[in-house]
């Protein structure tokens, strides 16, 4: 595989399409790309990371992890903001930034977690894979807040199973119709603790569903790919490549065309735009090592640098045709930035069931797909909200806030002590133009390229929707006959969920967004976003496996057009 190219821009440089980012969408934009054809680069700005040998820490015991797992607070300093990420220790900070080199302003307070190696954030998403239903992709037309999305779900099912049928996505087909069934590998199994709260909600609450969540984590060998060791270190990397990532199985399936050309260490400074013929002509990158500025060409682009990031090379990409960024007649570039909000919710302790345990770490949450305000508005607020749960029972580390005393106290911690429960909303936010992002006209990095400043908060509708996602997780609980139930608001930070998007929303209109139903832009026709940035709105589903869909629609789309010699 390939993935260094030396010298100036010329014809040597020119290729079918240009993918910049290789997370979760442009590695499997590059993997659509070449395999229908397409001489294709992908450019990272970050380092290079390869499946199997670039994993440090992936078989690492607890007793040999540095500082039990924890980071000191000097080397703390230099992780300023990811140091918040609940992943962040010892075994992953390597996979992440460091914000002493990687600035941002936050105008409002914005978690802005990032991974700039190949691969990008895909080593650490949690690999939840949900999909949308029309009662997602039609609740702007319908209840009239914001702009209505250009496709519904007839038009993304076939991209669903496509992607699906690739990556490998464990479930249960669950029958429900605000959360369409999939192409499914086998189930991880429920714990008993968790069929137990799954009949006392039905029970209590025939509108709620508890489901073993759908994820992209192997039960059983797939494409080349070994099933899941239960282990739950899915962030360190997996040689197995049970979890999906674009390390483990797009960018290897990509290179194995012999189409793909990879360059980590390039850092994208601009899209070079021809206002005559009205199309990109490349990209003109830095070289973070050697700060060199080179120039690729491609027919295509295929913008994947996150919904921040792409933006971010739009904003910077202006000029004289498009003074407020690239592509941007619609003057929404920026605009609508959404990021889901959660850490709200309850827990309680569940004595019962002492005789059941289960096998390994099992990376799987069970779920709740949204229940309110489906058919009609119930609420005081608009849109719904989902749960993800956890389940486990306690351990001897319980030992620390049970009171006790003597060799029996302690030879009661050496056994399995009560089951506990852990339910977290996941709520909708509204677009909204005020939410947005934008260079910096005083800062700019150690490259010479302005910063981004990030404009957001959660209005009146999501705090309303907080009230309702911790009320609802308590009576479940309660309902369950659990023990302590408490209910917690840890507060709601955008970016905190690290699904942000809607920057350079699809839209029929030209004028009220970027692109069109093809994630292809209005006002370049040779330019397709296809990461977070596209989205017109943000269900309470994990969003990655859209974006996904999307990628590999807007992909089909663009070999088709590119053949016919429209673009």
């Amino acid at each position: 595989m390939s993935f260094q190219i030396l010298g100036k821009g010329t014809e040597e440089n020119t290729y079918d399409a240009i993918v910049i980012g290789s997370g979760i969408t442009g590695g499997l934009a590059a993997k659509e790309l070449t395999q229908a054809g397409l001489k294709v680069l992908v450019l990272e700005r970050g380092r290079m990371v390869e499946h199997i040998v670039d994993y440090p820490s992936e078989n690492t015991d607890p007793w040999e992890v540095p500082m039990r797992n924890l980071v000191s607070l000097e080397e703390k300093k230099d992780y300023d903001v990811q140091k918040g990420l609940y992943l962040f220790g010892q075994d992953v900070k390597h996979f992440l930034v460091k914000d002493s080199e990687h600035p941002y302003i936050q105008k409002r307070p914005f978690q802005w977690y990032r991974g700039y190696q190949m691969g990008g954030r895909s080593l650490l998403w949690a690999k939840h894979c949900f999909r949308y239903s029309d009662l997602d992709f039609g609740a702007n037309q319908k209840d009239g807040f914001g702009l209505d999305w250009p496709i519904r779900y007839q038009d993304i099912a076939p991209w669903y199973d496509h992607v699906e049928s690739y990556i490998g996505v464990s479930g249960n087909r669950d029958g429900i119709p605000q959360l369409p069934d999939g192409h499914f590998l086998p189930p991880f199994e429920m714990n008993a603790f968790e069929k137990y709260l799954k009949k006392r909600i039905k029970e209590a609450f025939k509108e709620r569903d508890l489901i073993i969540g759908r994820m992209a984590i192997l039960t059983r060998d797939h494409n080349g790919r070994g099933k899941c060791q239960s282990r739950n270190l899915c962030h360190r990397g997996c040689i197995f490549g049970a979890p999906y990532s674009s390390n483990s199985a797009a960018l290897p399936d990509a290179a194995k065309t012999g189409n793909l050309t990879i360059r980590p260490y390039s850092i994208v400074e601009r899209l070079i735009y021809e206002n005559q013929k009205n199309r990109i002509r490349g990209v003109n990158i830095i070289d973070s090592e050697t700060g060199e500025n080179i120039e690729f060409y491609s027919k295509i682009i295929f913008l994947c640098a996150s919904t921040l990031g792409s933006t971010q090379i739009l904003l910077q990409s202006a000029d004289a045709h498009f003074p407020d960024g690239l592509a941007n007649s619609s003057g929404t570039l920026g605009h609508y930035l959404m990021d889901h909000h959660a850490y709200v919710g309850a827990t309680g302790n569940y004595s019962g069931l002492q005789n059941s345990f289960y096998y390994g770490q099992r990376p799987a949450s069970v779920y709740i797909p949204r229940f309110r305000n489906l058919y009609r508005q119930k609420s005081d607020f608009m849109r719904g909200y989902s749960f993800e749960n956890y389940t486990s029972r306690t351990n001897w580390t319980r030992g620390f806030y049970q009171p006790g005393l003597g060799a029996g106290w302690k030879e009661s911690l050496t056994k399995p002590g009560d089951w506990t429960a852990y339910f977290e909303a996941y709520g909708e936010t509204l677009a909204n133009f005020d939410n947005q992002v934008t260079l910096s006209k005083e800062r700019k990095d150690r490259w010479g390229i302005p910063i981004l400043e990030i404009d957001m908060a959660y209005g009146d509708n999501e705090l309303k929707m907080r009230e309702e996602m911790q009320q609802s997780a308590i009576e479940m609980l309660q309902a369950c006959n659990l023990d302590g139930v408490s209910g917690f608001d840890y507060g709601a930070v955008p970016g905190t969920v690290i699904h942000e998007m809607g920057t350079a929303r699809m839209g029929d209109d030209p004028r009220l967004s970027v692109l069109n139903k093809w994630n292809q832009s209005h006002d370049v026709p040779n330019l397709f976003i296809t990461d977070g940035s596209c989205m017109v709105s943000s269900p309470p589903q994990n969003p990655s496996l859209t974006y996904m869909a999307l990628t590999a629609r807007a992909c089909n789309y663009a070999v088709d057009q590119l053949r016919k010699g429209d673009i």
